[in-house]
């Protein structure tokens, strides 16, 4: 159950044509990428729309799709009914994942780290529902890769954009949180989408294992 409400009526309205607009301009092509051979259950993290779930393959059991923005789920609830695997759309935040210890052989989590409310938290929950030998899948834009560009995310970080954006951070160094809660990188690409130097451009793609205690 979603304890604390998650609501931004406008960024809600305008992300499916935005996110279109990404796909069509390639970002498709990652999610394709990201998904392709995932395989058991899934709880994917702030599934939006439900972009992704057209990308999830046969070896799929079942996705747990979880979003907190009202009109997003609404959305993800249609192309649950779409997809070619079966998708549960449930509401909940990525700090309290509603999924048992363990119960998951994959995690995904797509455009979304960048906005979650506590970024240690929501990984610490991702890690929680894992089992043991599963896998994290992200793609997600993070910090710049040169100090004027980080500057200028930081500052944009710390006046509108959150608002403008749904509680967006241009500047997150998620990798860093990645390790940091536990997790070892097995693959990472870094690109830049669109292929231009600006605050949103710095994309990650990749896939992290629990570390062992």
């Amino acid at each position: 159950m979603n304890t604390v409400a998650v609501h931004h009526p406008i960024f809600a309205r305008l992300y499916p044509a935005m996110s279109a607009a990404m796909d069509r301009g390639g970002i498709a092509e990652h999610r394709h990428a990201l998904l392709e051979d995932a395989s058991g259950v899934v709880v994917e993290v702030g599934a939006g729309d439900g972009r992704n779930f057209a990308h999830y393959p046969a070896g799929v059991s079942r996705v747990l799709a979880v979003e907190p923005e009202p009109h997003l789920r609404r959305l993800a609830s249609s192309a649950a009914a779409r997809a070619p695997v079966r998708v549960e759309v449930a509401d909940g935040l990525a700090e309290h994942l509603p999924a048992g210890d363990g119960s998951a052989d994959t995690v995904v989590v797509s455009l979304v780290l960048c906005s979650v409310r506590d970024q240690a938290k929501a990984l610490g929950e991702i890690r929680r529902v894992l089992t043991s030998s599963g896998q994290l899948r992200f793609l997600e834009h993070v910090r710049a890769d040169t100090q004027g560009m980080a500057r200028l995310q930081r500052v944009l970080d710390a006046t509108i954009w959150p608002r403008l954006a749904g509680g967006c951070r241009t500047g997150r160094d998620t990798i860093a949180a990645i390790e940091g809660a536990g997790f070892s990188v097995d693959k990472l690409e870094r690109f830049r989408f669109p292929d231009a130097r600006i605050p949103t451009s710095f994309h990650i793609v990749g896939t992290a294992t629990p570390t062992q205690a």
